[in-house]
């Protein structure tokens, strides 16, 4: 059972060829996969922002299996720690 103090919150930005290559969805996959919550959403400037919640490891392999799909290339990412949300319960595509 993972305990509520293990759960962390990041906000990562990533940059490269990360738009029309379906990452979004690769990251909601991942998501699922990883059992994180959190959201995912394209950018003005071409980036990717993905707030993401779960164990460290959690977040961690979502994040690598989002970067081993072949047509998504990360160039560069941007992260900050946030406060857990204590009410979120899935990972959701926002538009």
């Amino acid at each position: 059972m993972i305990r509520k103090e293990n759960i962390l919150r990041k906000r990562i930005c990533f940059y490269g060829r990360v738009q029309e290559v379906g990452f979004r969805f690769q990251a909601q996959y991942a998501a699922n996969r990883n059992r994180v919550t959190g959201w995912v959403k394209n950018e003005y400037d071409g980036s990717v922002t993905m707030e993401i919640q779960g164990t460290e490891q959690q977040i961690n392999d979502a994040v690598a299996e989002i970067d081993s799909d072949p047509y998504i290339r990360i160039e560069r990412m941007e992260t900050k720690w946030l406060e857990p949300d204590p009410d979120e319960r899935s990972f959701r595509v926002r538009h």
